[in-house]
Formats: C-alpha cells, sequence, structure tokens
C-alpha cells in the first residue's frame, strides 16, 4: 500500500470491497466530496478489494491518481470479516471506521458517527432505534430475520445493542488497535466479535440512530446468510467460553480432510 501523504491522519475510512465496479464509483465521488473539505490531507480512505474478478481495482487506481488521500491492498482471501479486519490494521487515523461499498451509509450519515463519539471509543449506526429511517421499507422475511439474529446476540453475548450488524462503524484509534490482536476471523461475525472485544475490555460503545440507503441491487440472499449469520454468532460465542475445544476439534476434523481431498 502507497502512503504519499505526511499530514498527521484525522479520519480513516476502510470500505471492504468485492467485485464493485459499478457500486463504488459513486460511492468514492461522495465521501471524497464530501470529507476533503473538512479534513483534507488528513483524511485516508482505505479500499479493501478482496478476490475482485471485476475491474474494481482499476476503478480505485483511477481515483488515487487523482485523490492521495485513496489507499488500497488487494487480498486474494474472500470476505468482508477479513478485508475489514486487515484494513484496521493500516488505518493511521485518530477515528478509524469503515462502511459498505455501496453507499447505504451516505456520507453525512458517517460524519454523524464523528459528531457523536465524543467521550465514547465507539459509536455505530443503527436502523431500528429510535429516529432511524430506510428509505425502501425492507420485506417481512428480512425484517424478521434481523430481529431474530439481534435477539440471538442479546442473549448469547449480552450486547445490548439494536443493530450489531449495520454497516457503518467509528472507533477511537486507541479502542480499536488496543483489541485488534484479540480479533479472529469469523466473517458473518466479524461485526459482533469487534463489538464484544470493546465490551469486555471496558471501552464505552454508543449507538445512534441513522438514515438508511437500501441498496435496490444487494447480493444478500437472506436465507444462506442468515444461517451462516447463526452458524457465525454460535462458533464465535463458543470460542469465548469453556467449550472452546468443540470448535477446535471441529476445526481440526474440517482441515484434515481437506488435506485428504487435496
Amino acid at each position: 500500500m502507497t502512503n504519499n501523504m505526511q499530514s498527521p491522519i484525522k479520519l480513516s475510512i476502510i470500505i471492504p470491497t468485492w467485485n464493485e465496479e459499478k457500486r463504488l464509483p459513486p460511492t468514492l465521488e461522495s465521501y471524497l466530496n464530501f470529507f476533503i473539505p473538512i479534513y483534507g490531507n488528513n483524511l485516508e480512505i482505505i479500499i479493501m478489494p478482496n478476490n475482485c474478478q471485476d475491474k474494481t481495482v482499476e476503478i480505485i487506481q483511477k481515483f488515487q491518481e487523482k485523490h492521495p488521500q485513496i489507499k488500497y491492498k488487494y487480498l486474494t482471501r474472500p470476505g468482508k470479516g477479513n478485508a475489514v479486519i486487515e484494513g484496521l490494521k493500516l488505518a493511521q487515523g485518530d477515528l478509524i471506521g469503515f462502511v459498505d461499498a455501496d453507499n447505504s451509509t451516505r456520507p453525512k450519515e458517517f460524519y454523524d458517527l464523528v459528531q457523536s463519539i465524543k467521550s465514547h471509543d465507539a459509536t455505530i449506526a443503527s436502523r431500528w432505534i429510535k429516529g432511524a429511517k430506510i428509505n425502501i421499507k425492507q420485506p417481512l422475511k428480512r425484517r424478521i430475520a434481523s430481529r431474530g439474529f439481534n435477539f440471538l446476540v442479546r442473549t448469547l453475548f449480552g450486547l445490548q445493542l439494536t443493530d450489531t450488524q449495520c454497516g457503518a462503524k467509528l472507533f477511537k484509534k486507541q479502542a480499536i488497535k488496543h483489541i485488534l490482536p484479540e480479533l479472529g476471523i469469523t466473517e458473518w461475525g466479524f461485526d459482533i466479535d469487534i463489538l464484544y472485544q470493546l465490551k469486555r475490555a471496558g471501552y464505552k460503545i454508543r449507538e445512534i440512530p441513522t438514515t438508511w440507503y437500501d441498496s435496490p441491487d444487494s447480493r444478500l440472499k437472506i436465507g444462506k446468510v442468515g444461517y451462516q449469520m447463526f452458524l457465525s454468532a454460535t462458533r464465535l460465542r463458543l470460542i469465548y467460553s469453556p467449550f472452546k475445544f468443540i470448535v477446535n476439534a471441529y476445526d481440526l476434523t474440517r482441515d484434515n480432510l481437506r488435506g485428504k481431498n487435496k
């Protein structure tokens, strides 16, 4: 990753991407136009393309030619969780956050996280807290799945938050760098892992309402993803329990089977 700026970084925004040649450009345009007047060269936008098979990287490079605030690192390992965690390792801002590539969280809504963090160590956007707005009403099946998963998270982890999965979160550098070594790659459970580690370390998390612009071409398949999210949350809770040996035994068996099938 190339670093062309010498100015101290005040804000780092991580954007994980997977085949986002269509949705990424308008997102970058809007974030650059909003945040450069505020932060100038004290801003970095770190894009983490993971296993992309389209022109995402070419698009990032074109933006980078005009804007030194843009940085990126290509990852061969797929997965949003991995992309975000690797981005957190690279980020140098006093405040470090991440958003989705589809512009579901507009720059103004992300800036609300910045302005709201104050004495807290993290601020996260919620689509379910009082005052939140969603521009397109989500299907009943998706709403039921979301609320069911949130109940599971509250039960398993004691996180009294309404929306752990919203793709807009912000952290103070000291807090996120402190817990970073403890994070694993749990893919759909990585948000929970971050928040749970912050809670365990005694950091203060603030949840604020957001306006969410639901992407009409979302590739989320609720049936498959719901199952994966359930497994990720259950796996994560086992890791942080006396029953971690179950996960270790499963991983060992899986790796052995993969080795035999090669």
